[in-house]
């Protein structure tokens, strides 16, 4: 009999069942409404920040001679501030939703914690950078837009680098897969695809999410593959190796590198709009801070918000062709279509696993799993898997 792959896929995605389907159906719907108020969010909490005048006041504290000091503390203060009026929505969002959707476990409390640890971080990592970003505008003059994407480029990097070394440990546990037989099966895969063979981790993910997933994060002596246990327990031998051939996929073939080149372009182009909308955003909220004023943070950050979420289905766009790209070289790599199939449908339960064209293109940053378990079929038909693979 002809191995049908449009009938394989079906029997993969209809294997949740009618009532897992259409949860998640209804989790993900409500994530892309999410984007719209959350946006709203943040255009109420600007409008109040400017409206009560509090970085102004903030700001007459500081001497303007302390140039960089005045602009390190109104930006922190803003990052605060903001974070606490917005808090109560945070926490429906990132928590309570989630745990009324099953995706997280984390209680309240370590929930409030990390939050907490990482308003610290991005706090100090935020105003440090629009430092550097003031900085840039005040000695560039007008054209500062068309210097910020080596700025961005810089500060990306330095994250990159940084994150799996001093931030990442600081929520989760990392630690190498220990001995056993999936520490058998990796160690050969991650040595033929030139990846260290200390840098496959497994993590404590299952502290923040119950999603069944993986990341590779880092560059340079910093680049590592990462596994959630709840990958890790709940998935067998041959879906960890396909799995972790996506992720070496990355790696390999330097998506973290091409994400930088086009985030720095794209900030390139968004400070450029930035600058040319900042008057009129400025009016709009009752501000007559300018530009290179860091008064008008929330201003200038709340454009960038704006064209973030303008500028998504692109970033989706070029975001599901790496995703395409590592599913392929995992499929070449390990020929297991089928485990990898049965991992990706483990995703189908927060991700609807059958979106609609437009619902695609303009909210997913992975390809649908219809779309990645269609492929992993037909790859099983041109490539059938050989006798030894998983062993």
């Amino acid at each position: 009999m002809t191995f049908d792959a449009q009938a394989a896929t079906a029997a993969y995605i209809n294997s949740l069942g009618p009532q897992a389907l259409a949860r998640a159906a209804a989790y993900t719907t409500g994530n892309h409404w999410l984007l719209f108020w959350n946006l709203t969010v943040t255009v109420l909490v600007t409008w109040g920040v400017v409206r009560v005048g509090l970085l102004e006041r903030v700001a007459a504290r500081v001497s303007p001679r302390r140039v960089n000091l005045r602009v390190f503390t109104v930006c922190a203060v803003y990052s605060v501030a903001s974070s606490l009026l917005g808090a109560p929505w945070t926490i429906y969002t990132n928590w309570w939703r989630e745990t009324a959707y099953g995706r997280t476990s984390q209680p309240f409390a370590d929930f409030l914690g990390q939050s907490a640890l990482a308003l610290v971080l991005s706090t100090l990592i935020g105003a440090l950078f629009l430092v550097a970003l003031y900085a840039l505008i005040r000695r560039t003059g007008r054209y500062w837009w068309a210097w910020s994407g080596g700025l961005t480029a810089t500060a990306v990097a330095g994250l990159m680098l940084a994150a799996p070394i001093f931030i990442e440990p600081l929520f989760n546990d990392y630690k190498p897969v220990p001995e056993g037989p999936v520490r058998a099966a990796l160690v050969p895969m991650a040595a033929q695809a030139g990846v260290p063979t200390d840098r496959i981790y497994v993590y404590n993910g299952s502290r923040q999410s119950n999603n069944f997933t993986a990341n590779v994060s880092g560059i340079g002596r910093s680049a590592r593959v990462a596994i959630s246990d709840i990958a890790f327990k709940g998935a067998s031998i041959d879906e960890v190796r396909a799995v972790t051939g996506h992720e070496i996929g990355h790696y390999v073939l330097g998506h973290v590198w091409r994400g930088v080149l086009v985030i720095s372009l794209l900030s390139v182009a968004a400070f450029y709009l930035a600058d040319r909308l900042f008057p009129r955003f400025a009016r709009a909220l009752g501000s007559s801070a300018a530009l290179d004023d860091p008064v008008g943070v929330p201003i200038l950050l709340l454009i960038v918000s704006v064209l973030g979420l303008a500028g998504e289905p692109l970033l989706n766009a070029l975001s599901r062709y790496d995703e395409t790209e590592a599913d392929r070289y995992s499929l070449s790599f390990v020929n297991l279509p089928d485990a990898l199939a049965s991992s990706l449908v483990k995703t189908a339960e927060y991700r609807n696993p059958r979106p609609g064209a437009l619902e695609e293109a303009l909210f997913y940053d992975h390809p649908s799993v219809e779309h990645r378990v269609r492929m992993a079929m037909e790859w099983k038909t041109a490539h059938p898997p050989s006798a030894t693979a998983g062993h």
